[in-house]
Order: C-alpha cells, then sequence, then structure tokens
C-alpha cells in the first residue's frame, strides 16, 4: 500500500452526495464525498458514523439541535439517531463508516447510492 493524497483524490471527481472509497481496514471504509445543499432526514440503526471536515462548512441537523462543523473537525452521529446533513457551499468531507452501512439508511430515494466506487 502507498500514501493516500486525501486532496488528489478530491481531484478525481464532480459530483456530489455519491461517496468515493479511498480505503478499508478492520470492517471499516474511509470515504470522501463532496457535499452541496441539502440531504435528507434518515438514520441507520446499527452503525455510528463519523463525518470530518476537510474544506467547507457542514451543518447536522439533528431533531433537537444543529451541529456546525468546520474544517478540521469532526462528529460522530451514533446510531440510530435522525440526521440531515446540509452543505450551504461545497464541502469535502471524509466519512468512517462500517461496510455494512447504507448511504441514505432507513431511506431509499433517488440519491441512494448502492456500491461506492473505489478511487
Amino acid at each position: 500500500m502507498s500514501a493516500i493524497n486525501i486532496q488528489e483524490k478530491f481531484k478525481l471527481f464532480s459530483d456530489h452526495w455519491s461517496p468515493k472509497k479511498v480505503g478499508e481496514l478492520n470492517g471499516q471504509q474511509i470515504l470522501l464525498v463532496k457535499l452541496k445543499g441539502e440531504f435528507l432526514f434518515h438514520k441507520h440503526d446499527n452503525e455510528d458514523e463519523l463525518f470530518m471536515v476537510i474544506k467547507g462548512s457542514l451543518d447536522i441537523e439533528l431533531k433537537d439541535k444543529t451541529v456546525t462543523l468546520n474544517e478540521g473537525e469532526f462528529y460522530i452521529v451514533r446510531k440510530g439517531i435522525e440526521h440531515k446533513p446540509i452543505a450551504k457551499e461545497e464541502v469535502h468531507l471524509l466519512l468512517f463508516e462500517p461496510l455494512s452501512i447504507k448511504h441514505t439508511g432507513n431511506i431509499v430515494a433517488d440519491i441512494t447510492v448502492e456500491t461506492y466506487e473505489s478511487i
């Protein structure tokens, strides 16, 4: 395995809300994704999800509060918690999740990705 340059990987794609797999370890996957606009409220019944902002500012709307993440910050959404990511401007994000997680959790929508592309 060689070093992975996150900034170089972000240059390989431009689509939003479609995570790209850059690594796996111990049943977990590391994903990069570009976000812009609003996602949808969803939850993952059995998996926690780590959101780390590489570029930009991300709001994660929960039922009782909104968490704002800036560059270099991360937040863990615990399993079973409904959440909705919102990116007013383009955000570059690193996600750390179990391999079993479904993109849109308990919801199936037009933006649902079944299999993450590896880059």
